[in-house]
């Protein structure tokens, strides 16, 4: 048994269990597990089962609650998808099989450690500040494990009617706790559905069809075979054949994606983007947008973040719309803007009715920065033009363009929440690493408010301090990985999904009234291909910009 009476553990036991994996992605997690625990200074025994399982036993100096346990063994679980967490997750029938036992399969546990370094390592056991260095590299699978537990208890408490849908705190359509898509589990763990591909080639294929779908590169594919993906890896026969295979076969996913793209979702009218008469001017350049977006970024820094600072919660909305804004200007490279509700809903984390509330308050609060020219119709977006205010074109220029991009909310921070968003970009964006005093007034937020963000993205790694008090960057620390062991991407990839029927869904309302134009079912929700998975890169929402028309707003 792994809990005493009062329920307490002096090993973590972790199960590697062949039903959850194939054999070579268990050989994956127990290597990753080995350095992970090996890096906190946490010593372990390891033993091999007859069927392929491995068993990691971590002694502990210390009994901890049974709870705590659980916790840790569950984030380990979210960055070793083979490892099964069940048998600490019930105090009193929780077991496990020790090096020496017989296996139901035939043969005996098998002790890979060798006897003398087992010994000592039991002997000795792991301190609890060994523990604690466990707890701090796992402090993102951590709080998203708190999270979950948290969201569970609310619903289980919460009267709610049939059928009802989860939500976000923004009103978005959030998966079940524990979800996953089929293909992005059999990436991870190399078992897929034998009534659907009746060969490792087939489920390989369909994994790389999904990925190319998703705007993947096959350099972020080939990336992450030995992170995301140790069972599509596991799906090659060897590393020769993966080798060998892998390009040819994305090359046939990439032209099967395009063929499928232009058959399904061709475009069945008009959908360039709406050109406004200029009075004969000509398109603005490249070189002219991004000047402009830098003068107006002087604006929103001097002028309307402090107006918008006043108006409350709706205030914090307008301030990261017109910084999704000023982005799109810089990735399209045009100052007219028809981009969707969704769209920007996707780039905000926030329900796209609340996104076409915000843009018409804009509209009415920016001194003309941001100005509405034409009404959304059938499958076009409402059209904005965004220029330099008259009264601030002097202001602009007086003051110094800003180091680095701006972004709306970027994925991590959809877990981390607004005031850690403008945190970050401040000292991101500084011209002189600041002090936590010039954190909270250069980015308007309370001094509090500030300290708790610091703090936070401090214990993720996000940032750190020196000596003198002054807030950097941590470069080594990935944004976009950050996102993956918070959850945060899992988010935005389901809105995306929803946005994606329901743009399906409006094209075929629209479709039934046009009788020369036909869809089929899988134009609409196809679940294999339309659960999106964010290309693993600090940018990946800038990738989902779309090359055709958003799905117009209609919230009018």
């Amino acid at each position: 048994m792994i809990h005493d009476a009062a329920g307490d553990v002096a090993t973590l036991c972790l199960d590697l269990d062949i039903s959850k994996a194939d054999p070579a992605v268990i050989d994956v997690d127990a290597a990753r597990l080995g350095v992970l625990l090996t890096s906190c200074g946490l010593q372990f025994v390891e033993d091999v089962s007859p069927s392929g399982g491995r068993h990691l036993y971590v002694p502990l100096a210390e009994r901890i609650p049974g709870a705590d346990a659980r916790e840790l063994v569950d984030a380990l679980a979210r960055i070793a998808p083979s490892l099964d967490p069940s048998p600490h997750q019930n105090p009193t029938t929780g077991c496990i099989r020790v090096p020496g036992s017989l296996h139901k399969r035939g043969g005996h546990q098998q002790l890979t450690t060798p006897l003398t370094a087992a010994y000592d390592v039991l002997r000795r056991r792991n301190t609890p500040d060994d523990l604690d260095k466990l707890r701090r590299a796992l402090a993102p699978e951590l709080r998203r494990g708190r999270e979950e537990a948290a969201r569970r208890a609310r619903l289980a408490t919460a009267p709610q009617p049939a059928l009802r849908v989860p939500t976000g705190p923004n009103g978005i359509a959030r998966r079940p706790s524990g979800w996953q898509s089929p293909l992005r589990r059999t990436a991870e763990t190399g078992l897929y559905d034998t009534a659907k591909y009746r060969t490792p080639s087939e489920a390989r294929m369909g994994v790389l069809n999904h990925l190319a779908a998703c705007g993947w590169t096959l350099a972020q594919v080939r990336g992450e075979l030995t992170g995301q993906f140790p069972g599509l890896a596991a799906l090659y026969q060897s590393t020769r054949q993966l080798d060998r295979l892998l390009e040819t076969e994305w090359g046939k996913a990439i032209e099967f994606t395009a063929t499928s793209r232009g058959k399904n979702t061709a475009p069945k009218s008009d959908t360039s983007p709406t050109q406004p008469t200029r009075g004969g001017k000509e398109k603005p350049s490249a070189a002219a947008i991004h000047q402009l977006v830098n003068d107006l970024e002087n604006i929103l820094y001097a002028v309307l973040d402090a107006r918008f600072q006043k108006l409350g919660r709706e205030g914090l909305g307008l301030r990261f719309l017109i910084r999704g804004v000023l982005a799109y200007m810089r990735t399209m490279e045009t100052n007219t803007l028809d981009v969707g509700c969704r769209t920007f809903a996707l780039a905000l984390g926030q329900h796209h009715g609340t996104v076409a509330r915000l843009l018409r308050r804009l509209a009415e609060l920016s001194d003309g920065m941001v100005t509405k020219i034409a009404d959304a119709h059938h499958r076009n977006a409402d059209v904005y033009l965004i220029e330099l205010p008259e009264q601030h074109r002097q202001l602009a220029r007086d003051l110094t363009w800003r180091k680095g991009k701006i972004h709306a909310v970027r994925p991590v921070f959809r877990a981390l929440g607004p005031a850690a968003a403008l945190a970050y970009e401040t000292i991101e964006r500084a011209r002189l690493s600041p002090t936590a005093a010039e954190v909270a007034r250069d980015s308007k937020i309370g001094r509090s408010t500030a300290d708790r963000a610091l703090a936070e993205m401090a214990a993720l790694a996000m940032i750190h301090r020196d000596d003198a008090g002054h807030w950097h960057l941590t470069h080594t620390t990935s944004l976009a990985q950050l996102a993956r062991r918070l959850g945060a991407d899992s988010d935005v990839a389901a809105q995306l999904t929803l946005h994606r029927r329901q743009r399906g869904q409006w094209h075929a309302w629209l479709d039934r009234h046009n009788p020369d134009q036909h869809i089929t079912e899988s134009d609409i929700y196809d679940p294999d291909t339309a659960e999106h998975w964010l290309p693993p890169d600090d940018d990946s929402i800038a990738s989902l910009m779309p090359s055709r028309r958003p799905r117009p707003c209609r919230s009018t």
